[in-house]
Parts: C-alpha cells; structure tokens; sequence
C-alpha cells in the first residue's frame, strides 16, 4: 500500500503537472475548440502566447530607448518626438487588427474557417493599400513632421534620417499588427508570438551594430535605430505571409482565395472605420499631450518618452491578455454562447489586475533604479522616475479598462470604446493636462497626472457599459 502511494501523484502534484502541460500546449499550439470546456484552461492557453506575443512586441520599443539612451537626450527626444506621430500608424493598424480579430474569432466560432481565411485576405489587401497611402508622404516629410511636433533645429537635423525610415516604413507596423491579427482570430497565437521571435531577434543583434558602427556596419547613430527595426519588423512580415498561404490546422491557406469580396471587404471596413477611429482617438491625443510636454524643453520629453517606453514594456503583455479575452468573446459569441464570453472577459480582467497591480507598486518603489538602465543623463533621470511613479498609481485601472474595452472589440462592437476614448482622452485628459502643466504650474507633472485620472474614468465607464450587455447582440 506504501509503495502504491508513492507512486499515484498528491492532487497538488497532479494540478502542477496539468499546469506545466497546458504552459507546454500554448507554447507549441493549442488544438483545444475555445467555445468549450474548462474556460481557465482556454484563457491560459491563448493568453500565454499573447503574452509572450506582446512581450516580443514591447521589445521594440526598449531596446531602441536602451540603445538611443547612451546617444543623448536629443536622439530621446527624436525617439519620443517620431513615436508620438507614430501613434497614428499605431491607431490604424490596432484598429485593422481588431475588426480582423472579430470578424476571423466569429467566423471560426461559427465553425466556417474558409470564411475565416477570406476575411483575413480582405484585411491584408486593406492592409498594403493603407500602408502605401500613408508611408510615401510621411517619409518624404519627415523633417517637416518634426518641425511641426516642436522639435528643435538641432534634433530635426541629427534625427531626420530615423523619422523618416521609421515613417516611412510604417506598412511593416501596420502588416504586423494586422497579420498577427488573423492569427489570434483562429486561436492560432503561438504561432503569432513565434514570428515575432525573428523579427526581435533580427532587432536585437542590429541595434547596437547600426547605432555604434560595430564591425564592418556603418555608424548611423539614431538612424541605425529606425533601420534596425524595420528590418526586423520586415522580414518578420515576409514571414507571416508564409505562413498565412501555407495555412494552420484552424485556417486555410490564403493563397486559394487570393481574391477582393467586396461584401465581407465592406463589413470589414464597416467596423475597421469606427476601430481605426477609436484608436485614432486614443492616440492622437498622445501627440498633444507630448506637444504640451514639449512645452518644458527636451529634457522632459525625453524623460516622458523614457518612462512611458518601460511602461508599454509592461502594459503591452497585458494587451496579451486583452487579446486573449477578445477572441473569446468573439468564438463564444460566434457558438451562441454569450454567458461562456461574459465570464471570460470577467477572469482575465481580474487576472490582469493581479499582473498590473504588482507591477505598479514595483515602478512605484523602485522607480529611479529602473529609469537608470535606460538613459544615464543626470538631468533625465529624476523626470523619467516622477513619470513612472505617477504612471504607476493608475495600473490597476488600466488592467480593467483595456480587458473590459477589448471586449467589445471582440464583439465587433467597435463604436462602444470609442465613445469612451473621446470622452476619456479630449474632454478629460489634454484639458486636465494644458490646466495643471500651464495654468496651476505643475508643469511636466501636471501631464502625467492627466494620464492617470483619464485612464481610471474610462476603465469605470468600460465596466458600467459592459454590464449593460448591448454587446452580445453585436453582428458582425
């Protein structure tokens, strides 16, 4: 009998083992139908690629700010100046994404995967035609975007080179984003999270080659950054579609329906214009809030843009897990199972609660440490740890908020968030921001306080509206 037990595995032990196979499963693929079984299950097993995904994506951002830190608070101040115009491309290619992310989850949840796969062609040709309309005049223009922005004379002429790559590239942003898109629609998010291991890796390993002139590479300074990403960011897109024409297990190939529908093309934009508008919305106001930072002079843009690239870093996996919720909602939705939907969105908001909370008090305690292994400028640093410790105090409203904005994402029911991002962005946070910066004297402070009280307004208004239930009766 003593040798029997010794043998059978204690429940505890049998719950780590399940854990450690589902962490295995995700990392390699799930074939689990999302409309059914355990939903603890479902979320880990989408959300840890997602995570990972978001991860991969974030890195991005901070190498270049580690890399571009050791150049100077100008070439910061280009990074932080280009990113924030930037944001519009940004608003496009999330608000492609989310429609295609709804629309692929429904028709997956629908069990219609060949629908699923001519959505995704409709979505990659919108895609390239938008990627071409916006980076041939952005890159042409570039220095006089900068001019535009507040930029000094002197960093327009050390950081032309990389706004215009880094605008000019922009269709590698838009395609990333869009690709992964189709892919985390059919549940397929490890492979979304693996093809953005080539393109960091490619990121990674060129950064410091371009920036500094190591070895036979050229020393471009700053614009060895934007050259670097964009190859990475390429090849990674080259990639995808690779593996979108060989299709997955969940999806067909696209190379068999390389054809324009004009019907699912028109839903597409139907809700891609309100989503592209949502995070136009959203990021825009970035823009004028960098504008008004700007006001202070290059040492607190660069120390705005510092804290604010750590605190993608961190926000960006719990996009991941917004993912996750969003594709759930739209399977459950497309399987006529809006309970299994609601209570999924439910979890991940209070998984990424967790997550974000912890991470808060961490930047709130050890702030100027953190800020320190990205730029070493004495006059940066303290602006840089003020930002990130205020940032901080709104994490967990940002935990809920995103999940709970997401969710009507995946619903299709873009018009929603939106509405709260308009309301939340421009009627509350630049007023905040221009009246504490300029008006009660707080200023730099003044902006990142903005932040925080517009972040939590939007996620209180995200749970009321979601509670309402409007969104389980969304077509798509």
């Amino acid at each position: 009998m003593s040798s029997l037990e010794s043998v059978v595995p204690s429940p505890s032990e049998r719950r780590a083992q399940s854990l450690w196979s589902s962490i295995r499963e995700a990392l390699r693929g799930s074939h689990q139908d999302y409309t059914q079984g355990s939903l603890n299950r479902s979320i880990l097993l989408l959300a840890i690629p997602m995570v990972l995904e978001m991860v991969l994506e974030s890195l991005f951002a901070v190498v270049d700010v580690f890399w571009v830190g050791r150049l100077g608070a100008n070439a910061v101040a280009t990074v932080g100046l280009t990113e924030s115009m930037l944001a519009l491309v940004f608003a496009i290619g999330l608000g492609l994404a989310l429609s295609t992310t709804a629309m692929v989850a429904r028709r997956i949840g629908e069990k219609d995967p060949r629908d699923a796969s001519i959505a995704g062609v409709q979505a990659i040709v919108l895609g390239i035609a938008i990627s071409l309309a916006l980076g041939l005049p952005a890159g042409i223009f570039a220095p006089r975007l900068l001019q535009l922005m507040g930029a000094s004379p002197a960093i327009v002429a050390s950081g032309s080179g990389y706004a215009r790559i880094a605008l000019g590239g922009c269709g590698a942003i838009i395609l990333l984003f869009l690709n992964n898109a189709i892919f985390r629609g059919a549940g397929d998010a490890a492979i979304a999270m693996r093809l953005l291991w080539v393109s960091n890796i490619l990121n990674l390993v060129l950064d410091p080659l371009l920036i500094f002139g190591i070895g036979p590479f050229p020393r471009l300074g700053v614009t060895g950054a934007a050259l670097a990403t964009f190859t990475g960011r390429s090849i990674g897109v080259l990639y995808q579609f690779y593996r979108l024409a060989r299709g997955t297990e969940r999806l067909p190939g696209i190379a068999r329906h390389l054809r324009i529908n004009l019907g699912v093309m028109l839903r597409l934009l139907r809700v891609s214009a309100t989503g592209i508008l949502q995070f136009a919305i959203a990021n825009a106001s970035w823009i004028f809030l960098v504008r008004i930072v700007s006001l202070f002079g290059a040492v607190a843009v660069a120390g705005y843009t510092v804290a604010i690239r750590i605190v993608v870093f961190f926000i960006l996996p719990s996009w991941g897990l917004s993912n996750a919720a969003a594709t759930l909602v739209g399977q459950n939705l497309g399987a006529k199972n809006p309970d299994r939907a609601a209570q999924a969105v439910w979890r991940t908001g209070f998984y990424n609660m967790l997550f974000l909370g912890a991470i808060g008090v961490l930047f709130i305690v050890w702030a100027t440490p953190v800020v320190r292994l990205f730029v070493d400028d004495p006059a940066v640093i303290p602006i840089a740890a003020l930002a990130l410790r205020t940032f901080a105090c709104g994490n967990i409203g940002y935990a809920y908020g995103m999940v709970m904005l997401q969710a009507f994402n995946g619903a299709g029911d873009t018009l929603t968030p939106t509405f709260v991002n308009f309301f939340g962005f421009w009627i509350l946070e630049l007023p905040m921001a221009w009246i504490l910066a300029n008006w009660l004297g707080w200023r730099s402070e003044g902006a990142f306080l903005s932040v925080v009280v517009a972040e939590c307004s939007m996620a209180l208004a995200g749970i009321v509206l979601f509670k309402r239930g409007r969104w389980k009766r969304q077509q798509i």
